[in-house]
């Protein structure tokens, strides 16, 4: 075992990781954990856009943008944070060109703006353009200036280090205080014990739950289910959101970019079907109404191709040049992937999983919280693994990369602040032994069951069973199906033993996050009797703000493989904007 002492101590180095770090590492020693190297992040692969009422196209304001977040999020919003993130969003914006990134320009040389889904002026009356960008890479540019600025600031990382436990020890009143984590070196196999006065969770989505997602294969919860073995809470795990535009048959993104510069959704028959579900901003209404739009008309029999699977997206009235300047990356994907130049034929197109609106539920200031009220003294979290609830049960295009950089920013304002005036607290005795016994037991010869097996049929009833809809009985289903891989997980074999670069290891503890995290979904799926953004049910399909306009809070009782998931709820904090049938 290796020990390291630092003042703060941050897990992952995506978007949110590093624009932690950039705040932290100006004032107190910090650490950078991240088991990719940090340029690899999934932050580089959003596409869009990040938005912000700059107003430097068209008439615009912060206030609408507060609006459409909260409508587009089916008022689960937390609307205090909403307003934070809205006003902030201008000078995290400015921050970035200041850091040196390459936005996209207007003749005049202002920060170019396009459309993005469910983003309108004066509360929903038409589109508006708030969406910076960096042609369909802003992901892509977000990460790359935010890793050359921790360089230039001397930020220390650890890369492929796997975090694999969060360290708590009680504080003077007995209540749990992060103290440290445990990371696995992937390049030796040793484990390193890494104390701090506060910690940074930014680790990220939890998208491999799915076979199809717009995810990368690293994105297995890691941080959302540490926490939850903790016996801490998960908030909203249920919303996981469908972006409308996967390339069909793979879920590799097609971004909403597309949309915003004048794509258009057809059906078998060449109607562009939005005009029946959102009238008003058509195929730039929120993903969650765009992804249901299309299942349904499928399921009426309207889908294209051979088996009727699919819808497309057009863009061929779109001149080339235009495609070719903006939407570079998109025109790759389509023409590499599936064989389909945009130019001239339509892309197929179906909804993909792409992010989970829930998470480690956080206060505005990036505070982890042991329940409804109380904190983790010295434990934070921001990004996707984070539920600050900006955006409740639907999060809106080109939210996601301003909600790194805003409460990025916050948590390595408020960690560092916190380590300068705190001293470390005391390790236990042996504080690598949870994650000794988890390795010894997946290393062990304890049965003949495959990772690879067990992952594919998980991800397999989730696609068929928890996905854009769901009822009573397919949730049910799912429950029954993850209980039981639950259970066979814990007769896996591990082939490879070694120590250096042991990835069958590595996914074995991967499937077991997901695994437990499935079964967060399903139950709180099961138990949200209603429709609300990214979580439709059929049997259910309208919103019933009486009984569930609250957010789930889901607690882990009981230890290993055998233990039940408890459910209780937190009211939703409301500023301005009461709750309003959701028209576009």
């Amino acid at each position: 075992m290796q020990f390291h002492k630092y003042d703060v101590v941050i897990v992952g180095a995506g978007g949110a990781g590093m624009r932690a770090a950039i705040e932290s590492g100006q004032r107190a020693r910090t650490a950078v954990l991240t088991k990719l190297y940090p340029t690899r992040s999934h932050t580089g692969a959003a596409q869009g856009g990040m938005c912000a009422a700059l107003a430097n196209v068209e008439e615009d304001n912060w206030e609408w943008h507060t609006f459409d977040t909260i409508k587009g999020g089916d008022y689960l919003v937390d609307q205090d944070a909403a307003e934070i993130m809205a006003k902030e969003a201008i000078d995290a914006v400015l921050d970035l060109e200041k850091m040196g990134l390459p936005f996209n320009r207007t003749p005049e040389g202002k920060i170019d703006q396009r459309r993005f889904g469910g983003h309108t002026r004066d509360h929903g009356k038409a589109a508006v353009r708030r969406a910076c960008y960096a042609a369909d890479r802003t992901g892509h540019m977000i990460l790359q200036t935010l890793y050359q600025n921790c360089v230039k600031h001397g930020t220390e990382f650890f890369n492929e280090f796997y975090v694999l436990d969060l360290v708590l020890t009680p504080d003077e009143n007995g209540n749990p205080a992060a103290s440290g984590v445990v990371a696995y070196e992937l390049a030796t196999g040793e484990l390193h014990v890494f104390q701090a006065k506060s910690i940074v969770f930014a680790t990220g989505g939890a998208g491999k739950i799915f076979k199809t997602t717009s995810n990368a294969h690293t994105l297995t919860g890691d941080g959302l289910g540490i926490i939850f073995r903790k016996g801490l809470p998960l908030e909203d795990m249920e919303f996981f959101q469908f972006h409308p535009t996967g390339l069909a048959g793979l879920g590799i993104l097609i971004s909403e970019a597309v949309r915003g510069e004048g794509g258009i959704l057809r059906n078998a028959d060449g109607e562009r079907f939005m005009e029946r579900y959102a009238p008003t901003i058509k195929d730039l209404a929120p993903r969650d109404i765009v992804a249901r739009s299309m299942v349904q008309e499928v399921l009426q029999g309207r889908g294209c191709g051979p088996n009727k699977d699919y819808v497309v997206l057009d863009v061929t009235h779109i001149p080339e040049e235009t495609l070719n300047a903006k939407l570079p990356d998109i025109m790759e994907f389509s023409r590499t992937y599936l064989g389909v130049d945009p130019v001239t034929e339509p892309v197929p197109v179906f909804p993909t999983c792409h992010y989970v609106m829930g998470g480690i539920p956080t206060n505005i200031h990036g505070e982890a919280l042991r329940d409804n009220e109380n904190v983790i003294p010295g434990l934070y979290a921001a990004g996707e693994v984070a539920c600050v609830s900006v955006h409740g049960s639907n999060r809106l295009g080109t939210n996601s990369l301003l909600d790194i950089n805003v409460f990025g920013r916050r948590a390595g304002i408020a960690a560092a602040e916190y380590a300068l005036a705190h001293e470390h607290i005391e390790l236990p005795e042996n504080p690598t032994k949870v994650v000794e016994d988890q390795l010894a037991l997946l290393l062990s010869e304890h049965g003949d069951e495959r990772v690879a097996d067990i992952r594919t049929e998980l991800q397999r009833t989730m696609d068929s069973h928890a996905s854009v809809y769901r009822t009573e009985d397919t949730l049910k289903q799912a429950l029954t199906d993850v209980q039981a891989l639950k259970e066979r997980y814990s007769r896996i074999t591990v082939s490879d033993k070694g120590k250096r670069y042991n990835t069958d290891v590595l996914e074995a503890v991967e499937l077991g996050f997901l695994l437990e995290l499935a079964e967060v979904l399903v139950v709180g799926a099961l138990a949200r009797k209603e429709s609300r953004g990214g979580h439709a049910r059929e049997d259910y399909p309208n919103r019933d703000d009486t009984n569930f306009m609250r957010h789930t809070m889901a607690y882990k009782e009981g230890e290993g493989l055998t233990a039940d998931v408890r459910l209780d709820y937190k009211p939703v904090t409301f500023t301005r904007y009461e709750p309003m049938e959701r028209k576009y």
